[in-house]
């Protein structure tokens, strides 16, 4: 039997399998933004840990738009996906009868989710550009709907306000890569003088960098500049970044294993994991 498979080249339809059993081995995986360089590190995660387990992953790249994601959720419900891991909108959006796990961008206590601890991401920032002389400071707010962005700015706070600093806060809408240029130059032409910004991640950071030297400013001389996630763009560019790392693979495959361990119905200690970031320090701080 096993010769003739090899010989015909015959895979069973998962699909088919799937409706017919109700059940399947693959699992869903919602980002944001695909080309946010956090977010391929992050399914990486998924993906490998998944593959060893016998499970496929399919993609749903949401572009933070509520309609696409819920798309996606009701195709993965029809194809009667075993769980879902989301990176999206931060809240379960499918029926309590598939495993559902959070990541990176958890809102809801009462899910399961796997994310860094944004605050204290928020505190390492704060400190090191204080550490590093800073005192006249924007730190980047990153979009309302997203809690990591709130917490990453809670925590930054925290630290100036108890250091008594100068700082300003520069709102921004969204983390999509294509509008970071365009933020880049609005925070410029809204602050006339400053001397340090914390940004809401790498992709902006490296925007304001590249802001910062067409407009002649020396980095970290004039103005120093730290980031957030640790991308590898990162540690190419000159100067390089120095930013607080999030563990993305980490989330991706942590996130991944406490999913299958929900659909194989194993035992889960901790149903609510948050990681450690880590200051990773460059030449754009002084």
């Amino acid at each position: 039997m096993e010769e003739a498979i090899k010989v015909l080249g015959y895979y069973p339809n998962e699909v088919a399998r799937s409706l017919y059993q109700k059940s399947s081995k693959m699992i869903g995986l919602l980002l944001p933004d695909i080309s946010n360089p956090y977010f391929p590190l992050l399914a990486k995660g998924v993906e490998d840990y998944a593959q060893q387990n016998g499970y496929i992953v399919i993609l749903g790249n949401v572009e933070d738009n509520a309609d696409k994601e819920d798309m996606y959720v009701k195709f993965f419900s029809q194809y009667n996906i075993s769980g879902v891991l989301s990176a999206a909108s931060g809240k379960r959006k499918n029926n309590d009868r598939v495993p559902y796990v959070l990541l990176d961008r958890a809102l809801e206590e009462e899910n399961y989710s796997i994310s860094t601890d944004d605050r204290l991401g928020g505190k390492l920032a704060g400190q090191a550009v204080l550490e590093s002389r800073g005192k006249n400071i924007i730190v980047m707010a990153g979009p309302r709907h997203v809690s990591g962005a709130n917490d990453r700015l809670s925590g930054a706070l925290s630290v100036l306000n108890a250091a008594g600093a100068s700082y300003r806060v520069f709102e921004t809408e969204t983390f999509q890569v294509d509008k970071a240029e365009e933020t880049a130059q609005k925070l410029f032409n809204t602050f006339k003088s400053f001397d340090s910004v914390i940004a809401s991640n790498d992709v902006f950071a490296l925007a304001v960098m590249k802001e910062a030297i067409k407009r002649k400013h020396r980095i970290p001389e004039d103005i120093q500049i730290i980031g957030y996630d640790d991308m590898l763009f990162s540690r190419l560019m000159y100067p390089g970044l120095t930013t607080i790392a999030q563990p993305a693979y980490e989330v991706g495959f942590k996130g991944a294993k406490m999913l299958v361990d929900l659909i194989e119905k194993k035992v889960i200690i901790d149903k609510i994991v948050k990681l450690q970031p880590e200051l990773i320090r460059r030449d754009s701080l002084r």
